[in-house]
């Protein structure tokens, strides 16, 4: 073969290049895991396929079995399914481990996903399949539970690169952070969350709660978001004596509240794509519901571009700064059933 196996054109698929070729060698073949139909747009369109040849410099065969891993409806658990790499378990087990998006979440960006193997007596290897809706247990020193980390921060220790980034940051943006004693200072910038650069952080749940608490000080301006990039979030925001509310990437002066404080504990509930605020001037033993409900299952790569995820995000701008404290993160439901 001197090009890569094209599904049949009635297939719906996003496009045809191939792309993410990665070489492996079992036995006497290299086996060159490739993926083609496009990593987004539909469902069906992503797929794994592999080629082979007994010599590096080909010529190169197509498994007869081609495509060895496509979402082929709807209904399944993944959406999107490809991008393989093929690797050894310690047990001589063999897996795939490639990238999807769960259904009816793309939302939560693309995945990883692990599928076992088996290699077949004619040399290529077949996808077993099985039920991958669920996550797999990760035995740790005799325990059993979900892998991961605890996202509530009190913000203690340095979580920037593997928790909390700001989204598209400039070369100086951690200038506007400083850690005290008393939580995270965050600097303003820009003029609202159109134009300044939040505090990210990815999360892994259909349905979670978010909250943190914000000490403004001088004029600045601050809020918890939902953010998926600049032209894609909503969230609330609070001045001292203003709260807002961000819908469509823009706020929604219509729906501006009176108050009058520079704390304020703000918790955000993304129940499976639906948002509820609430927000608490006595440390959380209490709250108000704003009055804005939002629905977010379009904020998506096939929408927005991007290939990234609906993340929760902080902001603070206009001026001055604002002190962030006491970051909690509840998942509710993931792995209720493990």
């Amino acid at each position: 073969a001197s090009s890569p196996w094209r599904s049949p054109d009635d297939w719906i698929v996003e496009n045809f290049p191939p792309e993410g070729p990665k070489l492996i060698r079992h036995g006497d073949w290299f086996y060159l895991i490739t993926a083609v139909g496009g990593t987004a747009g539909p469902v069906t369109g992503h797929m794994v396929i592999a080629p082979r040849s007994k010599s590096v410099h080909g010529p190169l065969e197509h498994c007869p079995r081609n495509p060895l891993v496509r979402t082929v409806s709807e209904t399944e658990p993944w959406w999107s399914r490809g991008h393989a790499s093929v690797v050894e378990g310690p047990g001589g087990d063999w897996w795939m481990i490639y990238h999807a998006y769960e259904n009816g979440f793309r939302t939560l960006g693309r995945q990883t996903v692990m599928e076992p193997i088996q290699w077949t007596a004619d040399g290529w290897f077949r996808a077993m399949g099985g039920d991958l809706s669920k996550p797999i247990r990760k035995p740790a020193k005799g325990k059993q539970g979900p892998a991961g980390f605890a996202l509530s921060d009190d913000f203690s220790a340095d979580r920037f690169g593997t928790q909390w980034c700001f989204h598209d940051p400039k070369p100086d943006e951690m200038k506007r952070v400083e850690r005290t004693a008393l939580g995270l200072m965050l600097a303003a910038a820009g003029n609202s969350p159109v134009d300044s650069a939040p505090l990210a952080c990815i999360v892994p749940d259909r349905a979670y709660q978010a909250e943190v608490t914000l000490q403004l000080s001088g004029g600045s301006e601050a809020g918890l978001l939902l953010f998926y990039n600049h032209k894609a979030f909503v969230g609330v925001g609070f001045t001292p004596d203003t709260i807002k509310t961000y819908q469509y990437a823009e706020e929604q002066v219509w729906a501006r509240l009176p108050h009058a404080s520079r704390r304020v504990r703000v918790r955000l509930t993304n129940d499976r794509n639906v948002i509820t605020y609430q927000y608490s001037y006595d440390d959380g033993s209490s709250w108000k519901l704003h009055p804005t409900r939002m629905e977010v299952s379009g904020m998506h790569h096939n929408v927005f571009g991007g290939f990234l995820s609906l993340k929760v995000g902080i902001y603070s701008a206009v001026k001055g700064d604002v002190l962030l404290s006491d970051f909690r993160y509840r998942g509710m439901d993931r792995f209720a059933n493990l």
